[in-house]
């Protein structure tokens, strides 16, 4: 469901910029570092809402790779301690913990 209503907004936000841009058709003046021009507000908008989404997918990337950092370490961390455990004859307390938390990782 929460798939389902990510592409609906999706589409709904692609819906209102593409509706938003069309009606914008008129020449601005853009002021850049090395000199000035004129271009469609359309480009203007359509370019501010691509940087935007690529800007928050480059963010989001970088989050989940640092996660997905995190987490391999923890799992190996903990994967040490059930070695330890198990080396001193503790396997019930490694079995045990373990139950819980591999449950989730599936």
């Amino acid at each position: 469901m929460k798939g389902q209503s990510y592409i609906i907004l999706s589409i709904l936000f692609v819906i209102i910029v593409s509706a938003f841009s069309v009606a914008n058709v008129d020449l601005v003046e853009i002021n850049y570092l090395f000199g000035t021009g004129e271009v469609p507000l359309i480009f203007v908008i359509l370019f501010s809402v691509l940087m935007g989404g690529l800007i928050t997918v480059s963010a989001g990337a970088v989050k989940l790779f640092q996660l997905q950092r995190k987490l391999k370490s923890l799992q190996a961390e903990r994967d040490q301690m059930e070695t330890t455990l198990s080396e001193h004859g503790l396997e019930d307390i490694a079995a045990a913990g373990t139950d819980d938390h591999r449950s989730t990782e599936e």
